[in-house]
């Protein structure tokens, strides 16, 4: 499958490995938390060192219960960074928002991607950002917000409920302006989801190539595997090693990752086991 990220082109020979950067003193694994503009310049040139592809910076956490904050705020906490990042590094840069505001001062900034968990459904400009800046688009699937969505969520069908969802949302983007080829869909695994709707979408991960688009997964140190495994955060890197060599094997384009190192050469190998 071809896509692109901002001017970038890229097929599916290579999974990619996109390292979390969380701008944010509440994300849910404390190893993933840079509050300090310099801590997280530091730690994103140590992820491109270890093989990360991209760079997605975050200053508003979506964990479950997660509280929002002013936008000014998220502003003052990622366009810094952003900006630092482009100076120094070549990666794609993308920004974890949901506001047009801070979409469109990160990619003023250098930012190529917009990762929205809403799949463009939070606020109506956001798809004019995009699209005028001829960048890419994350669209995930999340069932309500992050204050409510571990709240007993429901399908019928999980896998064919979120498939819809997507393409639905992919059809509106490319009615919005944006080129398919510059989407790519992420089944929100964790996002409004039990452990059972979470492995049911892992095993049937390649069906989201269907929308046509290259596919996301960001499952790392979840609480699906704690679930599982009966481990805290801290000691989630082995679950997180066995999701993501399930979905290159499946196909999976782009892994949203904690442990670039660790995972960059899960992916490598597992990509030529997968051939």
């Amino acid at each position: 499958m071809h896509f692109k990220l901002g001017s970038q082109s890229y097929d599916s020979d290579r999974p990619l490995v996109m390292g979390v950067l969380n701008i944010t003193p509440d994300s849910f694994y404390e190893g993933s938390r840079y509050f300090e503009k310099s801590q997280a310049v530091e730690k994103a040139l140590e992820m491109v060192e270890e093989g990360a592809d991209i760079l997605d910076v975050g200053g508003l956490s979506s964990r479950p219960g997660a509280e929002e904050i002013p936008e000014d705020e998220e502003l003052a906490r990622v366009i810094p960074v952003i900006e630092l990042l482009k100076a120094k590094l070549s990666v794609p840069v993308s920004i974890d928002t949901y506001r047009s505001k801070v979409a469109a001062g990160a990619v003023k900034a250098g930012a190529v991607i917009v990762n929205d968990i809403s799949a463009l459904r939070f606020d109506p400009e956001i798809a004019g950002v995009v699209e005028s800046s001829d960048i890419s688009v994350v669209l995930m699937h999340m069932q309500g917000n992050p204050r409510t969505m571990q709240k007993a969520p429901r399908y019928d069908d999980v896998v064919e409920e979120i498939l819809t969802f997507l393409q639905e949302r992919v059809d509106y983007a490319v009615g919005a302006g944006i080129t398919k080829e510059r989407i790519i869909v992420d089944p929100g695994i964790g996002f409004g989801k039990t452990l059972e709707h979470n492995l049911a979408l892992l095993h049937n991960i390649e069906r989201f190539h269907e929308t046509g688009c290259a596919v996301l997964i960001g499952a790392s140190r979840k609480s699906m595997i704690g679930a599982i495994t009966g481990t805290p955060a801290e000691e989630r890197i082995w679950g997180t090693a066995a999701i993501t060599a399930h979905c290159v094997l499946k196909g999976v384009e782009i892994h949203r990752v904690h442990d670039v190192g660790a995972m960059r050469q899960v992916c490598d190998v597992a990509a030529a086991i997968r051939g």
